[in-house]
């Protein structure tokens, strides 16, 4: 598959997880505060994108491994919006409904690059040939 596929199908689970973590955002915030909402609607959309991620995006079999590792490619997603959200709402009196929409959208080309580093590496290391003797 190509990485312009890729890209294209990386925007589509994006999409459906963006969905997912507002949804479940929107409903966490009537119980929680905005934080505390952001922090766990982030991490169930997560476990949602690994799969979509894994089956969809890149077309190869989901492990433990990939599964443990593929929190880093949210890494830096997830600081980059919850620092986001925190300044757009707290410093910047944008509302608490809309800044992690804004703020999610500065996060994606570098979760795009560790994403498909994690998922389409090899879950054994390559086999090292023998030296010939001689």
């Amino acid at each position: 598959m190509s990485v312009t596929a890729q890209i294209a199908r990386f925007a589509l689970v994006g999409v459906v997880n963006t969905g997912t973590y507002y949804g479940c955002y929107l409903l966490l915030l009537h119980v929680l505060p905005y934080i505390a909402a952001h922090v766990l609607a982030f991490a169930l959309s997560m476990v949602g994108s690994f799969f979509l991620t894994s089956y969809f995006t890149y077309r190869t079999r989901p492990t433990w491994r990939k599964f443990l590792l593929f929190p880093l490619t949210n890494a830096a997603n997830f600081v980059i919006t919850t620092g986001g959200v925190y300044l757009l709402v707290d410093l910047a009196g944008f509302s608490d409904r809309y800044a992690p929409l804004v703020a999610a959208a500065a996060a994606i080309p570098l979760t795009f690059v560790v994403s498909r580093t994690i998922m389409l590496r090899p879950d054994t290391p390559p086999r090292k040939r023998p030296e010939p003797v001689g």
